[in-house]
C-alpha cells in the first residue's frame, strides 16, 4: 500500500509546481555553452551536434566536439 500512496503524493506535488516551458534552440545552445564554461565536459557529442543542427549548422558526425562548440559560440554571438 505504501508505494501506491507515494505515487499519488508525488503526482499531487507535481500538480502544484508550474510546468516549465521548453527552451528555444538558441537558449539550449546558451545553456550548453554556459555549462561548458563552468568546467563541464560534454560527454555526449550527439547532443552537442543536435543542438548545433537545430540552429541550422551543418555538422559532420566525425567533427571534433571542440570544433562544434566553437561554431555554436559563434552562432550564439551572432544571434544577439
Amino acid at each position: 500500500m505504501a508505494p501506491r500512496r507515494r505515487k499519488g503524493f508525488i503526482r499531487w506535488l507535481k500538480t502544484l509546481l508550474p510546468a516549465k516551458a521548453p527552451l528555444s534552440d538558441i537558449e539550449q545552445a546558451r545553456c550548453l555553452i554556459a555549462a561548458i564554461d563552468r568546467g563541464g565536459i560534454p560527454l555526449n557529442p550527439a547532443r552537442v551536434n543536435a543542438v548545433a543542427r537545430n540552429l541550422g549548422l551543418e555538422v559532420s558526425k566525425k567533427a571534433p566536439v571542440e570544433e562544434t562548440v566553437e561554431r555554436l559560440r559563434k552562432a550564439v554571438a551572432r544571434s544577439g
